[in-house]
């Protein structure tokens, strides 16, 4: 019986800046990365193009097929595993940092991954990542929880178990928020965590104006 034919296929997960001139936070291998590929699922193809011509000005973007991810309909999915299958190195891209981290691609790679195709990780900025190396909290437990509930009284009681969990267990929780809500986030959390618990708040990571402060409630 004869081996089956590898599969030559692969998906490279490329990360992208977290601010548009911060170019010294992608490692130079990310654009002999981008020049490997022939196809490329992305978050945004605008600014996806935007940022390969700043790190490759040479290159066509018309000689490359383009998917917008949206939310990896089973078309876009179907589409990936048929590059996949024609031999093709893709390429996913989310908006802002990692792939797959708080970010679309997370479905991409999952099919990839059932289907047996190689899937590679790239080294880039993770906003989650680089707030809790400069907030001085425990990086051996942590746990990111995304985006805490909108309505008022739910946030407040996921404040509060958020605290309670990371009392009992040592563990720094981690979570983000859109800008028009931060104030009120704050806010919240102000009114309902002991004042001895410790805050970090970071904010425009790796931009001219990034700001990472971590104080007790009290301060």
């Amino acid at each position: 019986m004869s081996n089956p034919t590898p599969k030559t296929g692969k998906v490279l997960l490329i990360p992208t800046v977290l601010h548009e001139d911060a170019l010294q936070t992608i490692p130079a291998y990310i654009t002999e990365a981008i020049q490997s590929c022939t196809v490329f699922f992305v978050e945004n193809e605008k600014t996806t193009r935007r940022f390969f011509k700043k790190l490759w000005k040479e290159m066509v973007i018309d000689h490359y097929q383009w998917h917008t991810i949206h939310k990896a309909e089973a078309a876009v999915t179907k589409a990936m595993i048929d590059a996949l299958d024609k031999g093709h190195t893709v390429g996913i891209v989310s908006e802002a940092g990692c792939p797959g981290i708080a970010d679309p691609g997370q479905l991409l790679v999952e099919a990839a991954q059932l289907k047996g195709f190689k899937v590679v990780p790239l080294v880039g900025p993770s906003s989650i990542l680089m707030a809790l190396m400069a907030s001085g909290m425990n990086g051996q437990c942590f746990q990111f929880n995304g985006y805490l509930p909108i309505d008022g009284l739910e946030k407040k009681k996921k404040i509060k178990a958020l605290e309670d969990d990371s009392m009992r267990n040592q563990c720094t929780h981690i979570f983000i928020e859109t800008p028009y809500r931060n104030n009120q986030l704050l806010a919240d959390i102000l009114q309902n965590c002991k004042p001895s618990t410790r805050v970090c708040i970071a904010k425009n990571i790796t931009a001219p104006d990034e700001w990472i402060v971590t104080k007790t409630v009290a301060e």
